[in-house]
């Protein structure tokens, strides 16, 4: 018994040995490597931010100021070089009347596009509430503008006109703008325009080789409007929609996993700042209840903050 314990005893203390000369080493190790500097296997960027004025271990940080001012601006180029695009864009050239046509606009014979290299023939999109969903206009014409010279863009998305060549294919059709205009029937129609013009963009759709290519996969339609689409988005559910939200779409026609989200742009009127209280001095949060003209018209709620 004797023998047992005295083996225990000598086996605690050498485990207790080695683990003192392991500790020993690694601290000696550690302050080699901070004396070595440049030589060292620690990058001198790394380096600097752990030893700096002969040992200290405050950390240098650049404070925003200098930072910043190094720091060189988002270049906007007027020439985007397809091949340096973030994103290369093949869209269809589908007639105006899915379009720039809906805004009123008519060009020369066989012109499917304003020149967006005069401001002058492009049409606007009607303001009020339509401008919450103005981003089908927004994306058409960006995309435009990156084949039209002397426009200053960002390099990010930029068209090509071989499909094979393009990572996404663009659909132009302007549906919210053709569900606020043309939802209704009009005169002696027996059907609405705006369903007429998602039945063509159908049969359009399923009869081009990119569509069959790929099932709709890569295909972009914008139904930012929650009422537009109302027919074509059940046959065109395989491509990726830009919607307001997933309010009135089920699961397998607009998910998280195709789908993109664009808030709606923003139209209440800006408040100058010199005469907008700071946070701290609101104890009103108000909020707006959810119907479409939920606007600066709209009623609202009103929650105290201060409790």
């Amino acid at each position: 018994m004797t023998s047992m314990s005295e083996k225990r005893v000598f086996s605690s203390r050498l485990l207790s040995c080695l683990v003192a000369v392991s500790m020993f080493f690694l601290i000696l190790s550690c302050l080699l490597l901070f004396r070595a500097g440049d030589s060292s296997l620690v990058p001198r960027s790394i380096y600097n931010l752990i030893v700096v004025d002969s040992g200290s271990v405050e950390p240098k940080l650049s404070s925003c100021k200098e930072f910043c001012a190094e720091s060189e601006p988002v270049k906007r180029v007027t020439s985007c070089d397809p091949s340096r695009a973030l994103l290369k864009v093949f869209m269809y050239d589908l007639p105006p009347e899915f379009h720039f046509g809906l805004l009123g606009w008519k060009g020369n014979p066989n012109q499917i596009w304003p020149k967006v290299g005069n401001f002058s023939d492009v049409p606007r999109y009607p303001g009020g509430l339509n401008l919450q969903h103005s981003i089908e206009y927004w994306l058409t014409l960006d995309l435009l503008s990156s084949l039209t010279p002397n426009v200053a863009r960002a390099c990010s998305a930029v068209l090509v006109h071989n499909s094979s060549q393009a990572d996404v294919v663009f659909v132009p059709f302007f549906s919210s703008l053709s569900y606020n205009r043309h939802s209704k029937i009009e005169g002696d129609e027996t059907r609405s325009t705006n369903d007429i013009l998602q039945e063509r963009l159908v049969e359009y759709l399923n009869s081009r080789d990119e569509w069959k290519r790929s099932g709709g996969k890569d295909h972009v339609i914008m139904a930012h409007h929650p009422n537009s689409m109302l027919i074509a988005r059940w046959k065109l559910g395989s491509a990726m929609f830009i919607l307001a939200d997933f309010g009135r779409y089920s699961d397998q026609i607009a998910n998280v996993d195709k789908d993109v989200i664009a808030p709606y742009k923003h139209v209440v009127r800006s408040i100058d700042p010199k005469n907008s209280p700071p946070f701290e001095e609101r104890p009103t949060l108000v909020y707006f209840q959810g119907a479409i003209y939920r606007k600066d018209i709209s009623s609202a709620k009103c929650l105290d903050t201060t409790t």
